[in-house]
């Protein structure tokens, strides 16, 4: 599967993207984004607040209970603000 990486989190994880093999324990949104957190310092650093990440599987935002079977790519966001 490919990891996106956007804004300040590519900069905290210090990649723009990555081809990863999930462990089998890794089902949703949520469970990738804690399997992401324990990777490394970088990781948890972008990852600290992960309720706060918006995500997108194959380029359709979705929430974190979203299942990823069958997923491609998943594009890693900060929060969106308006202005």
């Amino acid at each position: 599967m490919k990891l996106l990486y956007f804004a300040w989190v590519r900069e905290r994880i210090g990649r723009r993207e990555e081809d990863v093999e999930l462990p089998d324990n890794v089902e949703t949104v949520g469970d990738l984004l804690g399997w992401l957190k324990g990777r490394g310092d970088g990781y948890e650093a972008a990852l600290t607040h992960p309720e706060a990440i918006r995500v997108a599987v194959d380029q359709e935002h979705v929430a974190h209970d979203t299942p990823l079977a069958g997923a491609r790519e998943v594009g890693i966001f900060p929060p969106m603000t308006g202005g």
